[in-house]
C-alpha cells in the first residue's frame, strides 16, 4: 500500500478554496494539527467563530481531496474558532440549566450551547477501567425509565463504546447540512464519535481537536427537548478532560468508582477537578462492588468493598449506590442491550433507577436554589 505523505495531503488540500476568503485553505493558513499514522489522516481547519456551520462545506470538500489519494484509509477533519489577537474569548456561563456563551466585554448574550437541553450531567472516573460507560449507559437508560426526556453524549473521542452498548448501527443524517440528527434506541437520543468513524480506526488527534468535535457533537447536533443529557467523560483527568468540565454548562457531575485504593487515589483527582472549576459533584458510586457466585451464592468482595463509602464521606459528597461486580451486567452491554432494558425488574436495574432518581432530585434541587456560575479562565 503506498504510503500518504504530509506533501501529498497539503498539496490535495491546495485544490479546497474557501469561497468568502477567495483562496484555498492553506494558503490562507487555516490548516493545523495535521497527523498522518498509518494511512489514517486527520485534521483541524480553522475558521472564524462568527462563520460557524456555514463553514462545514469547506470541511467536506477537503476531506474529500484526500480521501481521493492513494494509500489514504480514514480522513477526519474539523473545524475549530480561531480569534483575532486580543480578541476576549467568550465566558460559558450557567443558568437554570442553559448555557449561555456570554462575552463580558461586549456585553453581548449569546445563543444556548445546547438548546432545549434542561440539565447536562457528566459521569466521570479519575482512570479508565472502571465501568463508566457501562454506568453512564444504565444511568441514562434508568432516566429514561423514570420518565426523563433523556440523551447521552459518548465524549470518549479515543474509545467510544455507546454504539456498540447500546445496539446502534449507522451513520447520522444532516436534513439541512448543518445540523446532525442524533441516533435513538431504548428511548434516548444518542451521539458518538463512533457514529462517524470505522470502529476500527484509530483517533490520533490533539486536544484541540478532540475539544473541536467534542463541541460540535453538543453543538451541532438536533438533540431537542432533553430534561437530561449524560455525558460520558474521557477517564482521567489531563487537560481534555478540565477543559470539557469548563466549557460544558454542567448541573452537576457523578463519578464512578471501584472499591480498591488506588481507584479512590484517582476518583478523588476527579471529584477535586470538577470543585476547581465549580461544578457541583452529586456523588460518587462505587461499580463492581462485590461479585455474588450466580450457582452458590457466595459473596466475594474481588476489589474490596465499601471504599467508595468511606471516600464520600472523606470528601463530603454523597454515596449514590453499589453495583456488583457481576456477569449479566456485562453481558447485556456486550450484547448492545444494558440491563436497565434488558432485565428492568432485576435487582441491578432497580439500584441504577434508584441511583437516576436521587440524581433527578439533585438536578431539580440545584435548578430550585439556581445553577452556579463558573468562569473559564
Amino acid at each position: 500500500m503506498a504510503k500518504v505523505t504530509e506533501e501529498q495531503v497539503v498539496g490535495a488540500l491546495k485544490s479546497v478554496t474557501d469561497p468568502d476568503r477567495g483562496a484555498d485553505i492553506v494558503s490562507l493558513n487555516m490548516l493545523s494539527g495535521l497527523v498522518i499514522r498509518d494511512g489514517n489522516v486527520a485534521f483541524s481547519i480553522e475558521v472564524d467563530p462568527a462563520r460557524g456551520a456555514q463553514a462545514e462545506p469547506i470541511r467536506h470538500a477537503a476531506e474529500k481531496a484526500v480521501e481521493a489519494l492513494p494509500g489514504v484509509l480514514s480522513v477526519t477533519a474539523v473545524l475549530t474558532a480561531h480569534r483575532a489577537a486580543g480578541q476576549e474569548a467568550p465566558r460559558p456561563q450557567q443558568s437554570h440549566g442553559h448555557a449561555h456563551a456570554h462575552d463580558h466585554g461586549q456585553g453581548r448574550q449569546e445563543k444556548a450551547l445546547v438548546p432545549g437541553v434542561r440539565a447536562i450531567v457528566a459521569v466521570a472516573s479519575g482512570k479508565g477501567g472502571v465501568g463508566k460507560s457501562t454506568t453512564a449507559a444504565n444511568l441514562a437508560l434508568a432516566l429514561a425509565a423514570n420518565g426523563r426526556k433523556v440523551g447521552l453524549l459518548d465524549a470518549d473521542i479515543y474509545g467510544p463504546s455507546m454504539p456498540r452498548m447500546l445496539g446502534i448501527q449507522g451513520r447520522p443524517v444532516s436534513h439541512d447540512g448543518h445540523t446532525l440528527e442524533p441516533m435513538e434506541n431504548y428511548g434516548i437520543k444518542v451521539m458518538s464519535m463512533g457514529f462517524l468513524v470505522p470502529e476500527d480506526t484509530p483517533m490520533i488527534w490533539r486536544g484541540p481537536m478532540v475539544m473541536s468535535a467534542l463541541q460540535q457533537m453538543l453543538g451541532d447536533v438536533n438533540w431537542g427537548e432533553l430534561d437530561v443529557l449524560i455525558v460520558d467523560m474521557p477517564p482521567g483527568t489531563g487537560d481534555a478532560q478540565l477543559t470539557m468540565a469548563q466549557q460544558v454548562p454542567l448541573a452537576g457531575a457523578v463519578i464512578v468508582s471501584t472499591p480498591q485504593d488506588i481507584a479512590l487515589l484517582d476518583a478523588r483527582k476527579g471529584l477535586n477537578m470538577f470543585r476547581k472549576v465549580d461544578v457541583p459533584v452529586f456523588g460518587i458510586i462505587e461499580n463492581m462492588s462485590y461479585f455474588c457466585c450466580p450457582n452458590c451464592g457466595h459473596r466475594s468482595d474481588i476489589f474490596s468493598h465499601g471504599g467508595a463509602r468511606k471516600e464520600a464521606e472523606a470528601l463530603g459528597t454523597d454515596f449514590l449506590g453499589e453495583i456488583p461486580l457481576d456477569i449479566a451486567i456485562r453481558a447485556t452491554s456486550d450484547e448492545g442491550r444494558p440491563i436497565v432494558v434488558s432485565q428492568p425488574e432485576s435487582e441491578h436495574a432497580v439500584v441504577y433507577r434508584a441511583i437516576a432518581t436521587e440524581v433527578w432530585e439533585k438536578i431539580e434541587g440545584g435548578r430550585r436554589r439556581g445553577a452556579p456560575k463558573f468562569v473559564v479562565q
